[in-house]
């Protein structure tokens, strides 16, 4: 039997990335004439249909929602897909799960997959390399044809659709704000790259928190870490850099805990002499020696709200101007031995 023809195996043939090829598809100025027509007629030569095609052929409704997440690793991306699964399955629709591994590419690729006539909408939550690339031509394409998405956590502003968020900034501002209150004067931040939107607005409600009581913003105490699978290695080096450091904000729990280690072995006592708050409220958070205290962000009620958004998106069925909504989840700050 002929291998199906995708946009990953056009661009593996010609030796282009998936992105060229969605674009050359569609005639994007973005690709040169020369790239489009050479893509253009292989894809006609080898009879490929792309997803408009199946989109606007598609008729009838699957009642399946698709979920395209960044990882699973994380306790928060799991809490988030049992409060979706939750509210589908008591809605009668099933959920198919897809890990994008913050891969751009793989988050193309899962989207043509599921678009093809599998699902009638998307709950996703933007990988890294999406957001570092700023090239949202897959959901656009998706979003013309009828199929609705609702993004939560990481977000495209820009993207028409429903969008399921926390207050990053005024969350990061109180656990900034708590540790200081807790005597602790030389506040550090264990932050991701700023074009992942919440890793940005969480450095921003830290540094806010500062300048409210008068301190000065030490970028010496700002870690911005890319490179996820060698963080110990970074967050050890910032700690030796700073040995005046007494309180950490970390962005997640895998930041938390590594800095937990890296000080113990150090002999600094938690929380004597540093203290720590980590977002998400997972297991890690509860079971690490110490425990951690943590901004609990709600995922199993951030997933309900998405589903049941997608949902009422999917069974109103409007043909007027959309109107799309954010929704705010409350946080919630839980105490435990990282903090005096």
């Amino acid at each position: 039997m002929a291998q199906k023809l995708t946009l990953k195996k056009i661009a593996q043939d010609l030796k282009v990335s998936i992105s060229t090829v969605s674009k050359a598809l569609r005639d994007s100025y973005e690709i040169s004439e020369e790239t489009r027509k050479k893509i253009q007629e292989y894809a006609k030569q080898y009879n490929y249909k792309p997803n408009s095609i199946a989109l606007s052929l598609k008729n009838q409704k699957t009642k399946k929602i698709g979920i395209i997440i960044p990882e699973i690793v994380h306790h928060f991306f799991a809490t988030v897909i049992s409060g979706v699964e939750h509210v589908a399955n008591e809605k009668g629709y099933q959920v198919i799960i897809c890990l994008s591994g913050e891969s751009f590419d793989k988050e193309v690729v899962n989207m043509e997959m599921l678009a093809n006539g599998s699902i009638d909408g998307f709950i996703l939550s933007l990988s890294k390399e999406t957001m570092s690339k700023q090239d949202f031509h897959h959901l656009r394409e998706v979003i013309n044809q009828g199929m609705p998405i609702v993004m939560f956590d990481r977000v495209a502003d820009d993207i028409p659709g429903d969008k399921i968020i926390i207050d990053d900034v005024t969350a990061a501002s109180e656990a900034t704000d708590f540790l200081m209150r807790k005597a602790k004067k030389n506040v550090g931040i264990l932050s991701t790259v700023d074009y992942v939107n919440v890793g940005r607005l969480r450095t921003q409600g830290y540094s806010e928190a500062l300048m409210k009581r008068g301190v000065e913003v030490n970028q010496d105490l700002i870690l911005k870490i890319e490179d996820i699978d060698h963080c110990d290695e970074l967050i050890e080096k910032f700690i030796d850099n700073n040995p005046s450091l007494d309180g950490i904000v970390a962005v997640n729990e895998l930041f938390a805990v590594t800095a937990s280690k890296i000080l113990l072995r150090k002999g600094k006592r938690i929380p004597d002499d540093v203290a720590i708050v980590a977002f998400t409220d997972g297991m890690l958070s509860k079971y690490s020696n110490p425990s951690l205290t943590t901004i609990g962000q709600n995922g199993y009620e951030m997933g309900g709200i998405a589903a049941a958004k997608l949902i009422d998106r999917l069974e109103q069925d409007q043909k007027d101007e959309e109107r799309y909504e954010t929704v705010i989840v409350k946080t919630s700050l839980i105490e435990r031995e990282s903090t005096p």
